[in-house]
C-alpha cells in the first residue's frame, strides 16, 4: 500500500476573527485551498462584525508560547506566518520562538493596531516598536499594503509611505524582503512590488481591488508561506504565489452592513 504524500505544515500566529474575514480562521481555509495544512497559535480574540472591531483580548503570553512550542515540538512545521499582533509581550514571545526555529522561513503580514486602544492592556505604539526591534530581524518577508505603510509613516516609523523608503527602513531592521501589494506602478496600473535587501526589485501587475474588501493581501501572504514551505526561493515563491492567490482574491461578497469579505468558499 502506497502512503499518500502529506501536505506541508505551516504555523500561523494570529488573532481569531469571528467573521472569518482575516487571520484565523480565514488563513486556515486559504491554506487548505492551496494544498497545505495550517496549524494555529492564537495571539488574540477579537469581538467584531463586518463593520469593525469592538474589542481585542490578547492571549496570555505564556499560553501563546506553550501553544506554539507544543506544535513545533510535535510536527514538522515548514514555515511560519505572523499576522496582527497587539502587545509587545506577544511580539517578544513570537520573536523568541522564531529565533529558536530560525531555519524556518517567516512571513510577516502586520495588521493595523488602533491608536485608541480597544483594550486597556494594549499599547499600540509600544507594540509597533517591539515589532520593528524584535520581530523584523527574524523576518524573511513582510507582506503589506499602502495603508499600513502610511500608518507607519504617520507614527514616525518611516520617513514617508513610499515603498522604496519603507524597504530601506525594514531592511535596516533586519527584514530580508518587502512585498507591497496593489501599489500604483504607473498611471492607470496597479501592481505588487517586491524589494530585496540586496537592491533586488521585481513587480507584477495586479487587478484593482474594491477599497472596502478586508484582508486582500491575506491570500497572497498565505500562498507565499506555502511556497516557501515547499522550498522555493523568495522571488520564485512570490511569483508562484501571486498566480495561485489570484483566484482567491477574485470573488467577494457583503454578508453584513460593513465591509466586503473575500469569498474563500470557492477558488475558481
Amino acid at each position: 500500500m502506497v502512503q499518500a504524500l502529506q501536505p506541508s505544515l505551516v504555523l500561523i500566529f494570529g488573532p481569531f476573527d469571528p467573521t472569518g474575514a482575516s487571520s484565523l480562521p480565514a488563513d486556515a481555509v486559504t491554506c487548505a485551498a492551496l494544498g497545505c495544512h495550517a496549524l494555529g497559535a492564537l495571539t488574540a480574540t477579537l469581538v467584531r462584525d463586518s463593520a469593525g472591531v469592538e474589542d481585542i483580548q490578547p492571549s496570555p503570553p505564556e499560553l501563546l508560547d506553550d501553544q506554539a512550542r507544543c506544535l513545533l515540538e510535535d510536527m514538522p512545521v515548514k514555515a511560519l506566518k505572523i499576522g496582527p499582533v497587539y502587545t509587545s509581550e506577544t511580539v517578544s514571545v513570537i520573536a523568541q520562538i522564531a529565533a529558536d526555529y530560525s531555519h524556518l522561513p517567516l512571513v510577516l503580514q502586520p495588521g493595523h493596531i488602533p491608536y485608541e486602544s480597544l483594550a486597556e492592556d494594549i499599547d499600540a505604539e509600544d507594540a509597533q516598536l517591539a515589532l520593528f526591534e524584535l520581530l523584523l530581524p527574524q523576518t524573511d518577508l513582510v507582506v503589506t499594503q499602502g495603508n499600513i505603510l502610511a500608518r507607519w509613516a504617520s507614527q514616525g516609523l518611516l520617513p514617508d509611505a513610499s515603498v522604496e523608503q519603507a524597504g530601506d527602513v525594514l531592511f535596516e531592521h533586519g527584514a530580508e524582503w518587502l512585498l507591497a501589494c496593489d501599489q500604483p506602478l504607473r498611471p492607470g496600473q496597479q501592481g505588487h512590488v517586491l524589494l530585496g535587501a540586496g537592491h533586488q526589485a521585481h513587480s507584477w501587475p495586479s487587478e484593482g481591488m474594491p477599497a472596502r474588501v478586508l484582508d486582500t493581501e491575506g491570500p497572497i501572504a498565505c500562498a507565499i508561506t506555502a511556497e516557501l514551505a515547499a522550498g522555493h526561493a523568495m522571488p520564485v515563491a512570490v511569483e508562484r504565489a501571486l498566480q495561485s492567490a489570484q483566484p482567491l482574491r477574485a470573488r467577494h461578497f457583503q454578508p453584513g452592513m460593513g465591509h466586503l469579505l473575500l469569498d474563500r468558499s470557492q477558488s475558481s
